[in-house]
């Protein structure tokens, strides 16, 4: 059975209140027994109308549970989709005020930025190259508003928790490079991720569906079924080809994608 309008509401707006204070609060699971995907993507949309009506605008698209690595280590077998806002945007090589997140995290993506509106359930990886402006290096920052941890149960945060609080997503770093994806086999295209001058991670784009140009198929047909499409001038986080790392205070993040460009971030 789905959660009531009043329910989903009240959901969105406890998640905006634990972003704006930076405080977590427990699992919408544990809460909602009968939480579902539908119902996660209606509080993710709720959350998304009351920043719209706190002035944020949209810029953007992230897709995560894009490795098969994380998609069976919660027992899913499709993506997710969160939306970028205007505030989440930092420079490259900028640094993150202290306690401006709650427990970040990075990952290392390609993103496209686009030139045209993609729309529509018979969508291409033609129409998606077709659209693409140009290829970036780029890092995600996550941050979670809903406990990891549930103290009384032990449970873990479930995907249905992810995706009611915009799947995790809480900023964008965008590289200075830009390139022709026709110019490229985005499979290819990886990262050395180091964490504090040691390397912590690497990867390559293949961990992305295969190939993140199948990514923003993916993400222009599931927002079809919603009546939404993807627009021009908006940016795609196309999802990680590497594992989320932890980024405490103090911690210095570089992700080099060798001819590819480069992505710094601080967290001061």
């Amino acid at each position: 059975m789905s959660l009531t309008d009043a329910q989903i509401s009240a959901a969105a707006a406890d998640l905006y209140a634990a972003e704006v204070s930076r405080t977590q609060i427990g699992q919408l699971s544990q809460r909602h027994a009968a939480l579902n995907m539908d119902d996660a993507y209606r509080i993710q949309a709720e959350l998304v109308q009351q920043k719209l009506a706190a002035g944020r605008h949209v810029v953007g698209w992230k897709i995560g549970l894009t490795s098969k690595a994380m998609q069976q280590a919660l027992n899913i077998d499709i993506p997710d989709s969160g939306v970028l806002f205007d505030d989440m945007q930092f420079k490259n090589g900028a640094t993150v005020p202290a306690g401006h997140f709650i427990q970040p995290r990075i990952e290392a993506e390609i993103a496209f930025v686009m030139k045209a509106a993609l729309e529509g359930e018979g969508l291409t990886r033609e129409d998606v190259i077709a659209a693409t402006d140009y290829v970036v290096p780029s890092i995600e920052i996550l941050d979670t508003r809903i406990v990891r941890v549930d103290a009384n149960t032990g449970a873990t945060r479930n995907v249905f928790d992810t995706i009611s609080d915009n799947a995790a997503n809480a900023g964008i770093v965008v590289g200075d490079e830009q390139h022709s994806i026709a110019a490229l086999d985005l499979r290819w295209v990886g990262a050395i991720v180091s964490c504090n001058g040691a390397v912590e991670e690497t990867g390559l784009g293949a961990g992305v569906l295969n190939d993140p140009v199948e990514s923003v198929v993916w993400l222009a047909r599931r927002l079809a079924q919603y009546g939404q499409r993807i627009e021009a001038g908006q940016t795609i986080l196309s999802g990680s080809f590497i594992r989320p790392v932890e980024c405490p205070a103090g911690t210095n993040i570089n992700a080099d994608f060798g001819p590819f460009g480069s992505v710094a971030i601080k967290f001061a």
